[in-house]
């Protein structure tokens, strides 16, 4: 009979990012059948008492400072997670999972720039201890907004917490009255944007036409919370218990790990209203792509788009090299591989029908295309981080 391994999951498990964890490591203990769990909700009780039980490995939140030090010392299999920063010590020889912030920030950028926008922002918070992550984040996205050739307003303020709601929100008024409209602005977390958001209510100022608003997280409730409803990255907290899991397994079997810090890329972006908006002033390229988000996965080609605007092609594609920085067949392209991106990480539909659904006749050419945009076969990406 194979050993059942006692486990302790210390994290503060009643808050959704960290409900996340918990259910990546409960789907390989599903997979596994032989682990004990020791979770507890409680935030005062949820780190055991060590000496009261035999632990064969734990999984510890090395953002809460106790946790840390109380596990840190510890002569059993120990793997960390957290949101890169905190009070994981690169030196301790413990294994680590994180977010990739980095990806984080980039992709949010993508994401306003294939709105259209021309001018950009980025809201963080006060640097801490464990709040490296939103400097990360505003480094990744000032970077390939400046890489498009456009420049970035970074906001911080002196406040991160809504208790001195007042003053939070007197200087993030200043700021946004500053910017230039309308403006694509990322924030380093739903809580964030919430407060962004707040702000531009109480001063008039529209979301999305004047500001778009993008936030990290996916909290389903912060993010209908605030109104419009907000878009948000999904950063991928399933998969970082799933993988925290798996490297758990192998100390607990005596075996090594193959690195000791693991970065995970984000899952995906959940577009809603706060981002629902195209910022084209060339009228042209602004109908074309429109029509190109709501019919790329149908059988249409580059002449359904040049009709529609009546130019040439080389106009055209010179109008959209201007504003978007791709040709029109590349944006077609780029459309699709969202789309089957979506449907390969969010359905079980065969990769063959993904292929058709998102307008591919051959499955050969979709993975040719499908690799040259993400680096990976559509099977591989399925399967790998975001699985």
């Amino acid at each position: 009979m194979a050993k059942t391994w006692q486990v302790a999951l210390i994290m503060k498990s009643s808050q959704r990012y960290d409900r996340r964890i918990v259910r990546g490591v409960a789907a390989r203990v599903h997979e596994t059948g032989n682990w004990s769990l020791y979770v507890e909700e409680d935030p005062d009780l949820r780190i055991p008492e060590m000496k009261d039980w035999h632990w064969d490995g734990i999984i510890a939140d090395f953002d809460d400072r106790k946790t840390a030090e109380t596990v840190s010392g510890l002569k059993i299999p120990i793997v960390g997670i957290g949101g890169g920063y905190g009070w994981y010590d690169d030196n301790s020889g413990i294994p680590y999972v994180t977010t990739d912030n980095q990806a984080m920030g980039r992709l949010g950028a993508e994401h306003l720039l294939d709105c259209g926008f021309t001018r950009f922002a980025f809201c963080g918070l006060p640097r801490t201890q464990i709040i490296g992550w939103s400097v990360e984040r505003g480094q990744a996205f000032r970077g390939r907004i400046e890489e498009a050739g456009f420049s970035c307003s970074v906001f911080t303020g002196r406040r991160g917490t809504a208790r001195q709601w007042g003053k939070l929100q007197s200087e993030l008024s200043e700021w946004l009255v500053s910017l230039e409209k309308p403006v694509g602005l990322m924030t380093c977390n739903d809580i964030r944007a919430r407060h962004v958001i707040e702000a531009c209510r109480n001063l008039g100022i529209r979301v999305p036409d004047d500001i778009a608003v993008i936030g990290v997280d996916n909290d389903e409730v912060m993010c209908e919370l605030t109104n419009p409803p907000l878009t948000s990255i999904e950063q991928g907290s399933r998969q970082i218990g799933y993988e925290a899991a798996l490297l758990l397994e192998r100390l607990m079997a005596g075996k090594k790990v193959p690195r000791l810090r693991t970065l995970l890329e984000p899952e995906n972006i959940v577009v809603r209203q706060s981002t629902d908006t195209l910022a084209i002033e060339d009228d042209n390229v602004g109908r074309a792509v429109a029509f190109i988000r709501e019919h790329a996965c149908d059988p249409i080609q580059v002449s359904d788009v040049l009709d529609l605007v009546d130019l040439s092609r080389s106009t055209l594609d010179k109008q959209f090299h201007t504003t978007l920085g791709r040709t029109i067949h590349a944006e077609m392209q780029r459309v699709k591989i969202e789309q089957a991106k979506r449907l390969l990480t969010k359905t079980a539909i065969p990769i063959k029908h993904v292929a058709e659904r998102c307008g591919f006749e051959y499955l050969q050419y979709f993975t040719t295309v499908f690799r040259q945009h993400t680096g990976h076969t559509p099977a591989e990406y399925r399967r790998g981080p975001r699985a």
